[in-house]
């Protein structure tokens, strides 16, 4: 049966959500307070990436970070503060960090990151967009023996887990990256990754969705949502009130205030990273990832994209000069060829990601609110992630059987 449906957040979960369903036959419309043009989806590092198949909630990941909380410069910094939503999430993220949460969460990351690799890669032969697609793979560029050491063991599990992966050599590095100057010990090389410009598959899913009848509104934020008897029955923004067969929250960081009004306990905490460009020939051809630094380095249609940092410091904007510097500080010490200049540095831009505590997303339906479907939570995994949720959304919505177990992804899963 065909319905109508609201999706809240018009990102990439949002976006995607809205293909599929749109597919499926159903009546889409897209409210976003923004005006769908920047973000967490536009200014991300275009990863499709199994390699990234360990969540962020690791051992060993809460005790670096509070040793980096009196770092503004590190790569993961988390603000300490006195709030109940922040401790709650502090508490369930620390409880995570285990050796049995890191092994049961491996195969659910991978197979959702497999499949979203693979959406994409049909969507845009099926629909002849002209976004950029890539599989060259990813580099793990290791500046110290013990970085080195770990990135080998993990890209030793992923052979385990059935990707391509292995430790290359210096000498096969640079016939692959011929034109580049490294300031590296050693790397890895993951075969199994692709890479995209997030700006153009943004660019050209809109223009598919509003020619396909989807409708937009943005600039347009949810006061308010009314729910009777388990089900949504309208939602309030600054402007009119909406009705609805069913609902999506796809609202990213956002998610969490949102589902206060529906008395949902997500709990999610934004996660900002930043991004710079370079119009300078690089020579960068192969994406990769400087290990210690954490910085995600893309080569994108046109441009090279540095992106990097986890800010867990609630919901805002505000740039971390220190951050920035650190970002481009990096790029010059793996890159010694590469300088970014002082424009760059100040076009930089930021976006948050919705981070739960195990680092799975929220996708599917929670038993308080019978016709709303939840998908958020990814973290750095939004982009690699975001076809195969909207197509989970998508099958929950039309009560298909759905392309993945959706139990690790429960809403309303306890921590």
């Amino acid at each position: 049966m065909n319905k109508e449906v609201i999706i809240i957040g018009g990102g990439i979960i949002g976006l995607c959500s809205a293909y599929y369903l749109h597919k499926e036959g159903h009546k889409v419309s897209i409210i976003d307070q923004s005006n769908l043009d920047a973000g967490a989806s536009y200014v991300n590092a275009g990863f499709l990436s199994p390699s990234h198949f360990l969540p962020l909630a690791a051992p060993g990941v809460m005790k670096q970070g509070i040793k980096w909380m009196f770092n503004k410069s590190s790569p993961l910094y988390i603000k300490p503060r006195l709030d109940a939503d922040f401790l709650k999430w502090t508490l369930a993220f620390n409880k995570s960090c285990t050796a049995k949460h890191v092994n049961k969460s491996i195969p659910i990351i991978r197979d959702i990151t497999l499949l979203s690799q693979e959406l994409y890669r049909s969507l845009k032969e099926d629909e002849n967009f002209q976004f950029q697609y890539e599989k060259k793979g990813l580099l793990m560029l290791c500046q110290s023996e013990k970085m080195l050491e770990e990135e080998i063991k993990v890209a030793d599990l992923a052979r385990q887990i059935g990707l391509e992966a292995s430790e290359i050599s210096l000498e096969d590095l640079k016939q692959l990256q011929p034109n580049v100057s490294f300031n590296i010990m050693g790397a890895t090389y993951f075969k199994c990754d692709s890479h995209m410009t997030p700006q153009e598959f943004m660019t050209d899913m809109k223009t598919y969705l509003k020619g396909s009848g989807v409708e937009f509104f943005t600039n347009e934020k949810v006061t308010d949502i009314e729910l009777e008897k388990g089900n949504i029955t309208s939602i309030k923004t600054n402007r009119k009130n909406y009705q609805a067969d069913e609902f999506v929250l796809a609202a990213g960081s956002w998610s969490a205030l949102l589902g206060k009004k529906l008395s949902l306990q997500l709990l999610l905490q934004a996660g900002k990273g930043y991004r710079m460009n370079t119009n300078q020939d690089t020579g960068i051809s192969i994406p990769a990832i400087l290990s210690e630094a954490k910085v995600a380095v893309t080569p994108m249609n046109g441009f090279t994209r540095f992106a990097g940092t986890m800010e867990i410091a609630g919901i805002n904007h505000d740039i971390n000069a220190a951050r920035v510097d650190a970002i481009a500080n990096a790029v010059t010490n793996y890159y010694p060829g590469i300088l970014l200049n002082q424009e760059e540095k100040d076009n930089v831009q930021a976006g948050l990601r919705p981070v739960s505590p195990d680092g799975l997303p929220y996708i599917g339906r929670s038993k308080k609110c019978l016709n709303l479907t939840i998908a958020t939570g990814h973290a750095m995994m939004g982009w690699g992630m975001g076809s195969a949720t909207g197509k989970l959304v998508s099958e929950v919505i039309s009560n298909k059987e759905t392309s993945l177990n959706l139990a690790p992804f429960n809403p309303d899963r306890t921590f």
